[in-house]
C-alpha cells in the first residue's frame, strides 16, 4: 500500500513539474525569433502585469514605462501584459507610426476580460464591433450635433450643482463629478434623465468601470466577477429601456433623431437586418461607459489643480464670469460662449497631460512587420503610452510643473499630446468631453472657490487616474 501511495505521490510530482516546464517552454517560445526588441518577458502567464499593474495602483504609472525606457531601448521594448507577448511603443515616432497604420499592420485588441463582460459581442469581435460603433457616432458627435447639446448640458450642470454642491460646506469631488458626466450621458444617449432612475445604474456602473481591465479571474469577490454581475444588472435595465422606446416610437411618442438610442432601433445593415435588443443594449452599455468615466477624471484633477494653483483658478475664474456676466437672467450657454473659453481649455488640457484619462491602449499586430530594426511577430500585442511623452522632459520642459500656456499658438508638436489617443481610433467623444468638461468648470467655478481637505491625497490609476479618497474639499461660495 505505501508503494501505491508513493506512486501516486511521484505521479502528481511529475505532473505539476511537466506542467510548470510546459508553461515556461511555452512562455520562453512566444519570445523567439530574430531582431525582437530588447526587454524582459517576467514569468509565465503573469509577464510583467503585476509590475505594470502596480505602478499604477502607486500613482506613478509612467514608472513601468521610464524604467524599461532607461534599461532597454526609448522607444521599442518587449514584455508580457495580460497573459499576452507585447511590445510597448514609446514617444512620438512610435505614436504616429502606430496610429497612421491602423488597419494596415496594427488593428485594436481589447483583453479576454472585455469580451467576457460584453458577450452578445462575442458573436463578432470587439474590433468589429467597435468599427460599427464608430460609423454610427459622428451623426450624434459632429459640431452641428454637438450645439444642440450645449443648452442641454448647461440645465443639467445647473441642476447638478444645485442638488450635490449647493448649501455643502464639504463635498468628495469624484463621485460628484461621475454623477454629473453620467447624468448627461444618460440624457444624451438614451434621453434618460430622472435623477432617481439614473441612480440605480450608479453602483453596476463603478463595478463595471473598475473590473473591465482586470485579471480575468471569475471566482466571487472579485473585480473581474463584480463586474460581469454588474454587466448583466444593467444590460436587463436597458432592455427594458429600449423595449418601451420601441413602442414610443411607434406611437409617435419618440422622434427618430432624438438620441442615439433611437438611431440604433432604426437603421438596418446593408442586409436589412436590425440590430438585436441585446446588441444595442451592450452598445449603449459601451458608450455609457466611454461617454462619462474619463471626462469625471478630468473634471475631478481640475479640481485638484485649480484648489492647488491660486493664479491658475483666478485665470479661469475671470474668463469664466466675462461670460457669465455677458448672459440673460435665465439664458442658456451657447456655441459663442464655449468658443471664448481658451484659457479654460488650455487648463483642461494641461491636466490631462498631467493626469491623461487614457492611459494608453492596445493593438495587435497584423502581420509581421519591422519597427526601428527590430521585427514584431504577427499576434504580438502593441501599447502606446500617452505618458511616455506626457512626462517626457525631451517634449515637455519640466514635466511636472502645470503651465497652460503649452497650449497656446500652435500647441505641443505633433504627436506628443495624446489624451485621445489619434489616427482612425483617436477617440470620437473628443468635442463631446471638450464641451461637458467646459461646461462643468463654467458652474463651478462661478459659484465657489475651495481648499482640498487633504493635501497630499495619494493618487491611484485603476484603470484611469482618482485620487484615492475621491478629492474632499472645502467650499467657499462666492458672495452674491
Amino acid at each position: 500500500m505505501e508503494h501505491f501511495y508513493l506512486s501516486l505521490l511521484l505521479l502528481f510530482v511529475s505532473f505539476v513539474t511537466l506542467s510548470l516546464f510546459s508553461l515556461f517552454y511555452k512562455h520562453r517560445s512566444n519570445f523567439t525569433g530574430p531582431n525582437l526588441p530588447p526587454g524582459k518577458t517576467g514569468y509565465p502567464m503573469i509577464g510583467e502585469s503585476l509590475e505594470f499593474l502596480s505602478s499604477g495602483w502607486k500613482g506613478h504609472p509612467e514608472k513601468f514605462i521610464f524604467d524599461r525606457m532607461a534599461k532597454f531601448s526609448s522607444e521599442v521594448f518587449k514584455t508580457s501584459l495580460l497573459g499576452q507577448p507585447a511590445a510597448v511603443f514609446c514617444g512620438p515616432t512610435c505614436n504616429k507610426f502606430l496610429f497612421s497604420n491602423e488597419n494596415k499592420l496594427v488593428t485594436a485588441w481589447w483583453p479576454e476580460s472585455v469580451n467576457k463582460v460584453f458577450p452578445s459581442s462575442t458573436q463578432s469581435s470587439s474590433n468589429e464591433e467597435s468599427k460599427k460603433m464608430r460609423k454610427m457616432l459622428p451623426n450624434f458627435l459632429k459640431p452641428e450635433a454637438l450645439q444642440r447639446y450645449i443648452g442641454i448640458m448647461d440645465n443639467i450642470a445647473e441642476r447638478h450643482f444645485a442638488s450635490g454642491w449647493d448649501n455643502q460646506k464639504e463635498v468628495t469631488v469624484f463621485p460628484l463629478a461621475k454623477r454629473y458626466t453620467f447624468w448627461l450621458a444618460c440624457r444624451l444617449f438614451i434621453s434618460v434623465e430622472d435623477p432617481n432612475h439614473i441612480a440605480t445604474f450608479a453602483d453596476p456602473f463603478q463595478a463595471l468601470a473598475s473590473g473591465i481591465i482586470s485579471i480575468p479571474i471569475d471566482l466571487p469577490g472579485t473585480p473581474f466577477n463584480r463586474a460581469i454581475k454588474a454587466s448583466n444588472f444593467i444590460r436587463k435595465e436597458l432592455v427594458k429601456i429600449i423595449k418601451q422606446r420601441k413602442i414610443d416610437l411607434a406611437e409617435g411618442k419618440a422622434t427618430p433623431t432624438q438620441d442615439i438610442l433611437s438611431h440604433m432601433l432604426l437603421t438596418c445593415d446593408e442586409n436589412g437586418q436590425y440590430m438585436a435588443e441585446l446588441d444595442i443594449a451592450d452598445k449603449i452599455l459601451g458608450l455609457l461607459i466611454g461617454g462619462h468615466d474619463t471626462a469625471s477624471a478630468a473634471c475631478t484633477f481640475i479640481v485638484k489643480y485649480l484648489a492647488e494653483i491660486p493664479e491658475v483658478y483666478e485665470g479661469v475664474y475671470n474668463e469664466q464670469m466675462e461670460i457669465a456676466k455677458s448672459k440673460a437672467a435665465g439664458e442658456l450657454l451657447n456655441w459663442d460662449d464655449i468658443q471664448k473659453m481658451r484659457y479654460s481649455w488650455n487648463v483642461a488640457c494641461e491636466v490631462m497631460r498631467l493626469a491623461p484619462p487614457l492611459q494608453g491602449g492596445f493593438r495587435e499586430a497584423l502581420t509581421d512587420f519591422a519597427f526601428n530594426g527590430f521585427s514584431i511577430p504577427k499576434g504580438w500585442k502593441l501599447y502606446w503610452s500617452a505618458n511616455s511623452t506626457h512626462k517626457n522632459p525631451d517634449y515637455f520642459p519640466e514635466p511636472q510643473k502645470f503651465d497652460p500656456s503649452r497650449f497656446e499658438g500652435r500647441g505641443p508638436a505633433p504627436y506628443t499630446y495624446v489624451p485621445f489617443g489619434g489616427g482612425p481610433r483617436m477617440c470620437p467623444g473628443k468635442e463631446y468631453a471638450r464641451l461637458e468638461i467646459l461646461v462643468f468648470m463654467h458652474h463651478l467655478v462661478k459659484r465657489f472657490k475651495w481648499d482640498k481637505l487633504i493635501p497630499d491625497e495619494k493618487i491611484v490609476v485603476d484603470p484611469m487616474p482618482i485620487p484615492a479618497k475621491g478629492l474632499p474639499v472645502r467650499l467657499f461660495p462666492h458672495k452674491a
